[in-house]
């Protein structure tokens, strides 16, 4: 076991095939897709998080550059509830069954993109990453669509 597996306490990785997924036949046949869908709910996070970050960086420079329909304490509740779909995604692509899996990640990813355009401003920034974070959203849709149960567990 290398120095880099053992300091970050993963020995059941070791001589683990680690390849790139290849985006265009969406085959993967060193990994299984719940890595994938892992990373992207991940990347999907930091998207977020970004934009609101950039948002609140508009916010404090241009003061009111944000349009919240609701009170604003509503309006965070439903933020934070919303928010945690693709938080328990992470987890929830890694743990769930094939079948379960499926269903969650697709379900999520709906919810989500409805949240992303939804609860999106008309700020630059925003459109970038809102661009993105619905590119990601889709990109699951189609790794859960063209996932093939392993037939070692069907």
């Amino acid at each position: 076991m290398d120095l880099c597996r053992t300091w970050l306490l993963l020995p059941h990785l070791e001589g683990w095939p680690i390849r790139s997924f290849n985006i265009y036949t969406m085959k993967n046949t060193t990994h299984p897709p719940k890595i994938t869908l892992v990373l992207l709910w991940i990347t999907v996070l930091l998207n977020m998080i970004f934009a609101d970050i950039f948002s609140i960086i508009v916010e404090l420079v241009d003061g009111n550059a944000l349009e919240i329909p609701l009170d604003v304490t509503t309006m965070m509740a439903l933020a934070a509830l919303l928010t945690n779909i693709p938080i328990l995604m992470v987890v929830l692509s890694w743990v769930l069954p094939y079948a379960a899996n499926r269903w969650a990640n697709g379900v999520a990813a709906i919810f989500t993109m409805l949240y992303v355009v939804g609860g999106g401003t008309s700020l630059p920034h925003y459109w970038i990453i809102g661009s993105i974070e619905v590119l990601l959203l889709l990109l699951i849709l189609v790794v859960v669509f063209r996932w093939q149960p392993h037939p070692e567990t069907v």
